[in-house]
């Protein structure tokens, strides 16, 4: 059986229309590619509150993994590593500093992510979440690294052994 993944785009532009989600598309294609098991993206505002409620609501609809996309840069609006960061639960440096190397093959630009990757548990569910930048690429590296370790996350969140 698959796991469940969900996209949640982060971009104000994008939530109000003025923008074309590209990021969003790239990593729930590239998920499913991947064989995971893709609800559809979910646009929210670079706001706390609701790219809180948009991964909160993704794990109680049985999501294990919940990617979402931009708000990980220096830009004053960008929250997204905060917001994630505020649900509690154990980060998992190692997944976010993967993707930045991958980036790095392709621009420098990558190393100024600040995207997280945390386990979080929300009573009876867990989930692991990875925020990835909001550009195509980064989407790209970030869902590469999931692939390689997404399944082995939701293993060990189910304690199942190494």
């Amino acid at each position: 059986m698959a796991i469940r993944a969900a996209v949640i785009t982060v971009s104000d532009r994008a939530h109000h229309g003025d923008y074309e989600d590209r990021s969003g598309p790239v990593a729930r294609n590239a998920l499913a590619a991947a064989g995971f098991d893709v609800a559809g993206i979910v646009v929210v505002p670079d706001d706390v509150a609701p790219i809180q409620e948009a991964i909160r609501a993704a794990i109680a609809d049985g999501a294990r993994i919940v990617f979402t996309t931009g708000g990980t840069g220096v830009a004053p609006r960008d929250v997204t590593p905060e917001a994630t960061a505020a649900l509690g639960g154990q980060e998992l440096p190692g997944i976010p500093e993967q993707i930045r190397r991958r980036g790095l093959a392709n621009t420098p630009l990558a190393i100024a992510s600040r995207g997280l990757a945390v386990a979080i548990r929300d009573g009876e569910r867990s989930a692991l979440v990875v925020n990835a930048p909001g550009s195509r690429g980064g989407a790209r590296d970030a869902v590469a690294v999931v692939a390689e370790v997404g399944a082995h996350v939701v293993g060990q969140l189910d304690g199942e052994s190494h």
